[in-house]
């Protein structure tokens, strides 16, 4: 059995696709571009497809991962591009790698997220940071299944910062943008989070709701602070394995 890694894209408006929608979506291309899918056992078998740690809906997405099992082996860039050309635009299969290391939800411990603030000046966003990371704990409330809870954004913050406006922004338009660095954690820590901080700290409340999008997601890097390519093992082993073979294959040529 061979394990493909994808990765997916939610861009546009079907930054608003839930998670149930974007399932029924990717089985709808895995049975036009006829992938080889290997199936659950019982009386009702699905796909065998595992999705890891998906946006919210309303959030769009550079760094979406799942993982397909196939019943027999397939070239990882040709059933990216058919799987692709199966999609709608906007939710995009950008890269793809065959599993040669388990794991891969366990490598997704961090993410990256642009903020695009509209209506905000870049000054009282900066103002705003800078009370967030001074704080020792910011207390936000979310609504949960069992209620209203209560949690403690702050230790899941590893960076908060403001970045310079886009430059196609028109100029008389007050816009901010915040690059967020987030842990994965339990309770799970979202970029809402982080904005109800903001508010909670400094008072910074957007006149209309922000335009979030996760540019990377991976293994959290403690010493520089970055966010590494989940996908760099599988291809790194693959690369190995090739080098063996090509290595073992030259040896037993004649001299």
């Amino acid at each position: 059995m061979q394990r493909i890694r994808l990765r997916y894209t939610k861009r546009g408006r079907l930054r608003f696709t839930s998670h149930r929608d974007f399932q029924r979506a990717f089985e709808r291309a895995l049975r036009r571009a006829e992938v080889p899918m290997a199936y659950s056992a019982g009386f009702t078998p699905h796909p065998k497809v595992s999705y890891a740690n998906a946006a919210p809906t309303g959030t769009g997405s550079e760094a979406e991962y799942l993982e397909i099992a196939l019943t027999a082996e397939r070239d990882p860039d040709t059933l990216r591009e058919l799987l692709d050309e199966s999609m709608p635009v906007g939710l995009d299969i950008i890269d793809a790698v065959e599993a040669r290391t388990s794991g891969l939800a366990d490598r997704l411990t961090a993410s990256v997220w642009e903020l695009r603030l509209d209506g905000v000046a870049p000054e009282d966003a900066e103002r705003a940071v800078a009370a967030f990371n001074a704080a020792e704990s910011v207390e936000v409330q979310r609504m949960a299944k069992n209620g209203m809870r209560t949690f403690d954004a702050r230790p899941a913050v590893a960076d908060l910062e403001t970045l310079s406006p886009q430059a196609d922004r028109p100029n008389d338009q007050a816009c901010a943008i915040l690059r967020l660095v987030v842990r994965h954690v339990t309770p799970a820590v979202r970029p809402d989070d982080v904005l109800s901080g903001l508010r909670a700290v400094a008072d910074l409340a957007p006149p209309v709701a922000a335009a979030v999008t996760r540019l990377a997601q991976g293994l959290f890097d403690e010493e520089t602070g970055t966010v590494t390519d989940p996908l760099a093992p599988d291809r790194e082993a693959a690369e190995t394995a090739h080098r063996t073979v090509a290595e073992a294959a030259a040896a037993k040529a004649p001299a």
